[in-house]
């Protein structure tokens, strides 16, 4: 094989979510085949994000300008935030077109074993966006898991009293789905979250 660099770049590509060794070894292999078409864009492009790219100030998603594209966009229903696990959350909600509030990014959920607490997180400035007034509504849009429905949970009895609608959004059976392939938490959370046609 190549000498320390290309087992440098390969190192570095199997970091990435995705991609283990064998599948970087062939993204490297790529790259320095067409090194003027490939290689020197990605590495401009690259040098470029990390110089650029930085988190939102008010919700903390990723973006080259602070406010984002989001909570800077005035067609946007500033009333309604949705709240997310991470950026990669924002981003796929916005692939969807189905959410046309702002959003705010925790960074995280609450973990008795990770170890993480509500310090941990970015709630203080979700908090203060609902004290500041104007938010009618904030959806809880984190996972179907143990420590997701914990968050879910704390953020509820937070924002309750602040005389805030909360809401989570459904779990259960996705479009496709078939009942006979589903786990029993999928099924089971489908089934509380049915509703009246």
């Amino acid at each position: 094989m190549g000498g320390p660099e290309v087992e440098r770049l390969i190192g570095l590509l199997a970091k990435l979510p995705g991609l283990g060794p064998r599948s970087a070894r062939r993204a490297a292999l790529r790259l320095l085949q067409a090194p003027d078409i490939r290689m020197l864009p990605l590495a401009v492009a690259l040098a470029e994000a990390a110089r650029a790219v930085r988190s939102c100030a008010r919700c903390g998603n990723l973006d080259s300008s602070d406010p984002c594209a989001v909570c800077a966009d005035p067609h946007r229903d500033p009333g309604l935030i949705c709240v997310v696990e991470g950026v990669g959350d924002v981003w796929a909600l916005e692939r969807a077109h189905v959410h046309r509030g702002l959003y705010h990014v925790l960074g995280g959920t609450l973990s008795a074993l990770g170890g993480t607490g509500p310090e941990d997180l970015n709630l203080a400035p979700l908090m203060e966006r609902v004290r500041e007034g104007g938010v009618s509504e904030v959806i809880l849009a984190l996972a179907a898991t143990v420590d997701g429905a914990t968050t879910t949970h704390w953020l509820m009895e937070k924002l309750k009293p602040m005389g805030v609608t909360v809401s989570r959004v459904g779990h259960g059976v996705p479009m496709g789905g078939a009942l006979d392939v589903l786990d029993d938490g999928t099924l089971a959370a489908a089934l509380r979250a049915r509703r009246a046609y």
